[in-house]
């Protein structure tokens, strides 16, 4: 298993053992981690803490080049929020766990030039769906539904 994969899924645990919905995410560069993140809303009370926005909040600031070159591992696939900021700093390969529970705007970001790798995840799948199962209002809440 790739290690900046483990972290976010790692991650993402976190975020549910936190009793928050359990997405994660990790920004590496060459060997080393940039940032790591999870979704954090529940936890802060905040409509903005997404997994991927955590990490790269948590990630700090950067040259544009280093952001170009790195790679963005989200359990989840990207949402309309999270792809904007993916677009601005320029991520050019972003790393999707599973796109089965949720399906982002994908064909904007490859539109755009980033390379999106599927993982296909059974156990991320697994996770996120026993999370949707026990907390469907929540979940809604978190994608835009409600």
């Amino acid at each position: 298993m790739d290690p900046f994969w483990h972290i976010a899924f790692e991650e993402a645990k976190i975020g549910f053992e936190e009793g928050g919905i359990p997405i994660g995410a990790c920004l590496a560069y060459k060997d080393r981690v940039l940032g790591r993140g999870r979704n954090r809303r529940v936890q802060l009370g905040s409509v903005i803490k997404h997994g991927e926005l955590d990490c790269l909040e948590n990630a700090r600031r950067y040259t544009a080049k280093i952001y170009r070159e790195a790679i963005l591992y989200t359990t989840l696939s990207p949402c309309w929020m999270c792809s904007g900021a993916i677009l601005l700093y320029g991520i050019k390969k972003v790393v999707i766990g599973e796109n089965r529970n949720f399906k982002g705007p994908e064909e904007i970001l490859i539109q755009n030039g980033v390379e999106i790798i599927h993982l296909d995840d059974e156990e991320c799948t697994r996770l996120l769906s026993s999370f949707i199962a026990s907390n469907p209002e929540l979940w809604n809440e978190d994608i835009g539904k409600i």
